[in-house]
């Protein structure tokens, strides 16, 4: 979008905030960038430039404007949306990949090469991977300054920066004040406990969270899930250790979800967070989505009457297929169980002081030596789950942030017991991808009887129309009955 000039001119007058993370405004006079939405007076067009990414203007010697905060707007619809090379790149940064693994790495994990990989994120984001993880680490930086108590020193490492040097020339370049000057403009003092931050994750309006809250709610596994105090708390398994976020859905309304993380390993943030958004497809675009459905005459009363519906997705790829096999042909509720008893007997231990959770999710390394007998379950489920264990384990399998969509569609299809049902729910939940559909889903099928579209097939052709956003048609679809008590169908 940022090669359309006039278009991005009109969104910086209209100061809409529908673009921010689309673009970002550059202003040649002040070397200052900009969000969109930002409350100043519109410069001229004429000193206007865009950028598509904050580290493409970063590169190019702009600063973060300090009243909009531009480093801090919602990421941008795209990465959510496509499947290419460029975006699982993209999913991957966020998730700290460059970070742990370096480019290499990076490149490692999408199967091409350093060159192929730098090549392609340059030309679409105007800044290469190294850049865009700078970027990343800056807003991890001021985040670590405005919400803890550390030292710098101690900060400068958790941010990922290599030196002390380093973090102080990267702060005072991006954001035009040091780091304690980034400090003492902070709006609060920082009062949260050592490892506990405090933070607003930011989205496009509009948003319903009803279903977002509600499903995890519906089916959080104890000691790994709970709703406490008006947040849903759980425990994330992370690169360096482990942490426990808690999110509210109560400050909705300003555009943002509170979030408050507490880490075992500060370095782990820019992971946590990424998981978090994604968790709650807070880089979604509502409104392209709801005038896409809204054009169907069923669909259009249920669009109106919840605007902004996400798609509750998951924070480990991994976790979430082992728990779609533990729910193949049963309730909601006897799905809760045997997770369970997974986590007691195979989960990490971990101490939350401030509320229920007990373990970490089982790793698929945890489960490689899982007795089968153990599982109060059909013996054809226990051979589908064994078979998801030693794919995940195997490499033959990958479910992260950075994975090829149809590739990973076909892997499942190959082993036994993983049918249509199973298949899409991993692809909506697990890979995020937007068109994911379940038709036989006997949910829908409640929707499409009540709501008069026909049967299964009738279903698919008429989602035609949908695409490419049938993963929310069906939380519209979900929500005419009580999706939770559902029984789930065969695989």
């Amino acid at each position: 979008m940022h090669e359309d000039f006039e278009r991005c001119v009109r969104a910086v007058q209209a100061k809409d905030a529908r673009f921010d993370g689309w673009f970002f405004t550059a202003v040649v006079t002040t070397r200052i960038y900009c969000r969109p939405s930002c409350p100043v007076v519109p410069p001229k067009p004429r000193n206007m430039t865009f950028y598509p990414s904050a580290a493409a203007a970063q590169q190019a010697g702009f600063r973060a404007c300090k009243r909009c905060r531009p480093d801090a707007s919602p990421g941008s619809p795209l990465w959510n949306e496509r499947a290419d090379l460029v975006a699982r790149a993209m999913r991957l940064i966020a998730d700290g990949v460059v970070d742990t693994e370096g480019v290499r790495g990076l490149a490692a994990r999408l199967g091409y090469s350093v060159r192929q990989v730098e090549r392609q994120v340059l030309a679409e984001l105007g800044a290469g991977p190294l850049a865009l993880a700078r970027a990343q680490r800056a807003q991890t930086a001021r985040t670590l300054i405005a919400t803890t108590t550390l030292p710098m020193t101690e900060l400068a490492l958790a941010a990922g920066f290599g030196s002390i040097r380093t973090f102080n020339d990267t702060v005072r370049e991006v954001f035009a004040l040091s780091p304690t000057e980034l400090r003492t403009r902070a709006k609060s003092k920082p009062g949260a406990a050592a490892g506990a931050i405090e933070l607003r994750l930011p989205f496009r309006k509009p948003l319903c969270p009803d279903n977002l809250f509600g499903h995890l709610v519906a089916t959080g596994v104890p000691g790994v899930e709970e709703w406490r105090d008006g947040a849903y708390r759980r425990t994330l398994r992370l690169p360096r250790g482990h942490g426990v976020v808690a999110l509210r859905p109560g400050d909705s309304a300003a555009g943002h979800i509170a979030c408050r993380l507490t880490l075992s390993d500060l370095r782990d943030l820019p992971a946590a967070t990424s998981r978090c958004r994604r968790l709650l497809d807070l880089d979604a675009d509502p409104e392209a989505v709801d005038d896409q459905l809204a054009t169907d005459p069923l669909l259009a009363p249920l669009v109106a009457a919840a605007p902004g519906r996400r798609v509750p997705r998951t924070v480990d790829g991994a976790e979430f297929a082992v728990r779609a096999v533990l729910g193949q042909q049963v309730s909601t509720a006897a799905a809760r169980t045997h997770a369970a008893r997974l986590v007691v007997a195979h989960g990490t231990p971990i101490e939350d002081p401030e509320g229920g959770l007990t373990h970490l999710f089982p790793s698929p390394e945890a489960l490689a030596d899982l007795d089968p007998e153990m599982l109060a379950m059909p013996r054809s489920r226990r051979r589908t789950l064994l078979a998801l264990v030693e794919a995940l384990t195997g490499g033959g399998l990958d479910l992260g942030a950075g994975s090829d969509w149809a590739g990973t569609r076909a892997a499942l299809t190959a082993l036994p017991g993983f049918g249509p049902w199973t298949v899409e729910s991993i692809a909506m939940r697990s890979l995020g991808d937007p068109d994911a559909f379940l038709p036989t889903d006997l949910g829908i099928k409640y929707a499409a009887e009540t709501l008069g579209l026909g049967g299964p097939a009738a279903v698919v052709a008429r989602s035609a129309a949908w695409r490419p956003w049938r993963a929310y048609a069906t939380q519209h679809l979900w929500a005419t009955g009580d999706h939770a008590i559902n029984r789930m169908p065969a695989a």
